[in-house]
């Protein structure tokens, strides 16, 4: 832990952000000192958003001529010249740029889900800021994307570099990723409560009494900063006219249902988008040029494809047209979205899921109409019903998506539909698929992240850190009768066999050794066990504690590498296990705040 604090002291050093010991000493001491910074982090998320807002709607003034105050996924009709020009030439310019940036900064940034998975809430900010300013250009070029991926990604980024310049315990840091990620997402939807739900749901992973009052300051705070420099609401509350029925709650189940596939199937598209990308052998920075062009040709059919859609759902009109024309819409804004993540574009799903699902239920309201008219269902309200389940399937978070349904439309009853519909929609996706977008994300790379819960702490409890070095050892060709004289009973309970070029040969049992029926003449070599199995150094307390249940060992060797095969240590299953509940159960009164 020392080095890990001197390491992160001199990149806080370096960078010149080095907050003094006394104010360090007063926020670490104090609850609410944490709840002072969500509150800081609040006002800055609020901030974020505002002015990527900003951005994007200049890139969308000067790019498509879109008037001021006006949105473009909003209009009815645009320039083709316009629509096929700006997302082709803006996704060469992003390809080139993403070349330029990877030879600069190989790899990928950390978002705050994997940041509090993985590395404890530490995050990049300048990775966090590249990331925010390509999902600017993604949506500022028409690219059907979300900005809700970037409004986190810098928001969390700016509180972890605040935590870490406090020096913040591993639990308090991760809380401050959840404050960055709950103001963002309170500005954005203009809903406090969903922001914080966000936060406890996805990004921390888990709620407590101690993370209460942060993260729900920094969401409320959010909302205040976001709405004060400008910044609409998701205002749905227009969009449906009539109360619920008794029957609608339902039928709300089988939109939930319906729900779960069409999400399960946009996720398995972009995957299918990006694995057809590299079949054909196009280069990556020209697979932006490729989806410009696609999503710019659907926007000649209906503009309302373009960017995040936010536009779009804004609008009752949208969901007042023909029947035809929303089913075109619907197709056509879930494959822009397909296309424009599957080819390289920086951005999310959230905003895309949110009009998908809304056309859906309208979809769906009309279809059952016209096949049982007796129904008499309220297209509006299943609009808001499809457009809390889609969205909990694509993004996760039941209770962020009902609060966002409360939020926003300020009825109980429609919020019961859309809860009952959500809570189907998880489950079976849960179900059948396994994933949410960002999880399936982790997955395709070969992570084994499911949500946001701590489990950096597995990967850093390595053997190496857990193993005796002390181990004894002893030739491989060693008679019995000579290792009875150097090994009596009582001395040690094993030792480990090498052979003549020091490689590990297996662990001899001192008490079998010394058992009567053996022969001093036979080479221990004979009788030792697990001369195929053993431990490295770089594996984890879960990898260790499958070869001990495969192997049925007490104990086992550690080498320094499969080729050397050079014996460093001894490690028993025992102590693993031990060691394994020690640091759960340190997480889990971090978790409960003792």
């Amino acid at each position: 832990m020392s080095s890990i604090t001197a390491g992160a002291r001199t990149r806080i050093i370096r960078t010149g952000f080095e907050i003094p010991q006394k104010l360090r000493a007063l926020v670490r001491a104090r609850e609410s000192g944490l709840v002072v910074l969500g509150a800081l982090i609040g006002a800055i998320a609020g901030g974020v958003v505002a002015a990527m807002s900003l951005g994007v709607a200049m890139l969308h003034t000067v790019l498509f001529d879109v008037p001021w105050g006006s949105r473009l996924s909003s209009l009815t009709a645009i320039d083709p010249a316009l629509a096929i020009a700006v997302p082709t030439v803006g996704g060469l310019l992003f390809g080139l740029a993403l070349t330029a940036l990877l030879r600069w900064r190989p790899g990928r940034e950390i978002d705050p889900i994997e940041a509090n998975a993985l590395h404890g809430g530490r995050m990049s900010v300048r990775g966090s800021l590249i990331v925010a300013l390509q999902t600017v250009w993604s949506s500022g070029v028409g690219a059907s994307v979300g900005l809700e991926a970037g409004y986190t990604q810098l928001a969390s980024g700016l509180a972890s570099r605040i935590g870490q310049a406090f020096r913040l315990r591993r639990r308090d840091l991760r809380v401050l990723v959840g404050c960055g990620a709950a103001g963002a997402i309170a500005g954005a939807f203009g809903a406090p409560l969903a922001g914080a739900f966000y936060a406890f749901e996805l990004v921390i992973a888990s709620y407590s009494v101690a993370s209460l009052a942060p993260v729900g300051i920094a969401a409320l705070v959010g909302f205040l900063v976001a709405g004060a420099l400008g910044q609409p609401p998701l205002d749905i509350g227009g969009m449906y006219v009539s109360h619920v029925r008794g029957l609608d709650l339902a039928i709300a189940a089988l939109v939930g249902l319906l729900a779960a596939g069409v999400g399960v199937t946009l996720m398995r598209g972009v995957a299918l988008c990006e694995t057809l990308m590299n079949s054909v052998r196009i280069r990556p920075a020209l697979r932006p040029t490729l989806g410009g062009l696609v999503v710019g040709a659907f926007a000649i059919v209906t503009p309302e494809v373009l960017s995040s859609g936010h536009g779009a759902i804004h609008i009752s009109s949208t969901l007042t047209s023909p029947l035809g024309a929303i089913a075109l819409l619907f197709v056509l804004k879930s494959l822009a979205s397909i296309v424009s993540i599957g080819t390289g574009f920086r951005g999310g799903l959230f905003f895309a899921s949110l009009l998908v699902g809304a056309l859906g239920g309208r979809l769906f309201a009309e279809a059952a109409n016209t096949l049982i008219p007796s129904l008499g269902l309220d297209a509006h309200v299943y609009a808001v019903v499809g457009l809390g389940a889609l969205s909990v399937s694509v993004i996760g978070g039941p209770l962020t998506m009902t609060f966002i349904a409360l939020e926003t439309t300020g009825d109980f009853w429609l919020t019961t539909a859309v809860l009952i519909s959500i809570i189907v929609a998880a489950q079976v996706t849960r179900e059948t698929f396994g994933y949410s977008f960002a999880t399936w994300r982790f997955h395709l790379r070969g992570e084994s992240i499911r949500s946001a819960a701590d489990v950096g702490w597995i990967r850093e409890l390595t053997v190496r850190r857990m193993m005796r070095p002390d181990v004894r050892t002893v030739p491989s060709h060693t008679t019995a009768g000579r290792f009875r004289l150097v090994f009596p009973l009582g001395s040690v309970t094993q030792v480990i066999a090498i052979d003549e070029s020091k490689r590990y040969a297996g662990i001899v049992q001192v008490a079998e050794i010394h058992a009567p029926e053996v022969d001093e003449a036979t080479p221990v070599r004979d009788l030792a066990h697990f001369r195929d199995t053993a431990l490295l150094p770089t594996m984890t307390v879960k990898d260790a504690m499958v070869a001990f249940e495969k192997a049925e060992a007490e104990a086992l060797a550690v080498i320094d590498s499969l080729e050397k095969a050079e014996v460093v240590g001894l490690l028993t299953e025992a102590y693993t296990l031990r060691r394994y509940k020690d640091e759960l159960e340190q997480r889990r009164q971090e978790l409960l705040g003792e």
